[in-house]
């Protein structure tokens, strides 16, 4: 998709350089905040280029159901997804899917009535995981868990009924730093949240075109867009989330060390096998015999001079 990361001054309000009015104090400050918003659109446009190329993640008469959950990160993801969509040098096409969990005071109107507003192919998933995950979670435990899974159960299984080749998730690059975080405190692991995935029965393969988006981009983004932002009760309502305590110690270390998540986020894509202890990924037991293959095809430079 090396295409779509040229930027199409078509596809936003650019500025007309044959403008000759005079200019106000108030249109140049609208004139540096159009500015603005295209930079902020191009770099996100860029980086989930990027991140397609990357990975591998569209190809050919792929059908991508973008996961909308009515949160910034979502409501980005499927605007820069149609964005790109337009000049892509390959045909895919896109189907919005929201899960309506029933949960009590969701606004099942702002979703419709904003994705008829742009014209974009989408379904709502009725299903009542809420009252599941509110009767099996302990008074005092976290409901994440277990919402997230019945959440992706069912996504997983709607993907094959209106013939998706690909789920597309919104998640991003501090999305991933915590995840790898909560498991190296919480699940003793070193994973985190892959940009492309198989699922573990192989019916799905899931993608996260945002892999590479700063999340203080994404939300700037969505505030200048003006998405109709919906907000996750059950999830925001609990307190002390681990993944919260992650967040505010990943922005303080960001904050006090300029480039450190991006440091970070390098690191997961450049890992070493042999730097760290897992046998099952590196073969440590056959270093003996590996010193003595190489040991035997060296050239003993000595050996050499004597002959």
């Amino acid at each position: 998709m090396q295409d779509a990361l040229n930027f199409d001054p078509r596809s936003t309000d650019s500025l007309s350089p044959g403008n000759t009015q005079p200019m106000t104090r108030d249109s140049l400050d609208a004139n540096k905040s159009r500015r603005e918003f295209n930079k902020l659109q191009k770099r996100l446009r860029r980086q989930v280029g990027h991140a397609i190329i990357d990975y591998d993640m569209i190809r050919e008469g792929d059908r991508v159901m973008v996961c909308l959950s009515g949160g910034k990160d979502s409501y980005t993801l499927l605007e820069i997804l149609r964005n790109l969509q337009r000049n892509a040098p390959v045909n895919f096409s896109l189907v919005a899917v929201n899960m309506d969990q029933k949960q009590p005071g969701f606004p099942e109107h702002v979703l419709p009535e904003y994705l008829d507003g742009i014209g974009a192919e989408y379904h709502i998933l009725e299903r009542d995981t809420y009252s599941v995950v509110k009767e099996k979670t302990p008074e005092g435990k976290t409901t994440c868990a277990l919402c997230s899974r019945l959440r992706r159960g069912s996504l997983y299984g709607f993907a094959e009924e209106i013939g998706a080749t690909k789920i597309a998730l919104g998640h991003h690059r501090e999305d991933i730093l915590e995840t790898l975080f909560l498991n190296l405190f919480f699940g003793g692991s070193l994973k985190a949240m892959p940009p492309k995935l198989l699922s573990d029965d192989g019916r799905n393969i899931v993608i996260r075109p945002l892999a590479y988006c700063r999340e203080a981009d994404i939300a700037e983004f969505a505030r200048l867009m003006d998405f109709p932002i919906i907000p996750c009760n059950l999830c925001g309502s609990q307190p002390n989330l681990q993944r919260q305590v992650v967040k505010e110690m990943l922005a303080e270390w960001e904050a006090t060390h300029p480039g450190r998540l991006e440091s970070m986020f390098k690191a997961v894509t450049q890992v070493a096998p042999s730097q760290l202890a897992d046998r099952d990924l590196f073969d440590f037991a056959g270093l003996e015999d590996k010193q003595a293959r190489m040991q035997a095809d060296r050239i003993d430079i000595l050996d050499t001079l004597k002959r």
